[in-house]
């Protein structure tokens, strides 16, 4: 999750990933605030401190130029190495302490095939075992909830008890051993 969102603060995202960015912030709160809490450490990293109150001696025959903004940077810069050094060593510690085991989150299934009169999914955290998914009123639309733990995962819908496909809406997909086409679910754990 966090590679997710440092991918997006370095505008290294392409349109898809940022499309599941923009649907991830707005659906996991955790995410959105530890996202927040990482653009304002950026933010700090790439904002000079204001040196304008800090307190200067002139010497007689000093001027105000070259020789004192010479002897501030030269003060400033072990300073502002030792603060972006402690914050990239804190956001590395932060990033690799490992979460807690977490439990399955709830994933919707939704698939549209208006002239389907059955729908089921089967995949690998439903052991393969088919599940039904109910209509959702006249649309065509079909849909499931159901727990998926993270990581990542293959599926696929089963129209009408025969004819196997891939979830259109997901971009990553492979060939089962059996002739048909499986869809990988990628499951993000919680922060």
């Amino acid at each position: 999750m966090n590679y997710l969102a440092s991918m997006y603060i370095d505008n290294e995202l392409d349109l898809d990933e940022k499309v599941q960015f923009v649907d991830k912030v707005h659906r996991d709160q955790a995410f959105y605030q530890n996202t927040q809490r990482l653009l304002g450490q950026e933010k700090l990293l790439r904002t000079l401190p204001d040196t304008s109150g800090l307190p200067v001696r002139l010497s007689a025959g000093d001027r105000i130029g070259d020789r004192i903004g010479h002897r501030i940077k030269q003060w400033l810069k072990p300073l502002i190495y030792a603060t972006a050094g402690f914050a990239t060593a804190g956001l590395i510690v932060y990033s690799t302490l490992q979460p807690p085991a977490q439990s399955p989150r709830t994933n919707r299934f939704v698939i549209y095939n208006s002239s389907a009169h059955q729908v089921e999914l089967a995949g690998s955290f439903t052991g393969w075992k088919r599940k039904s998914l109910k209509p959702i009123r006249n649309s065509g639309y079909w849909e499931l909830y159901l727990p998926v733990p993270p990581g990542e995962h293959r599926f696929a819908y089963i129209l009408d008890g025969d004819r196997q496909i891939a979830d259109p809406t997901l971009p990553a997909s492979e060939n089962d051993d059996f002739g048909g086409r499986n869809s990988i679910l990628n499951v993000e754990g919680r922060i």
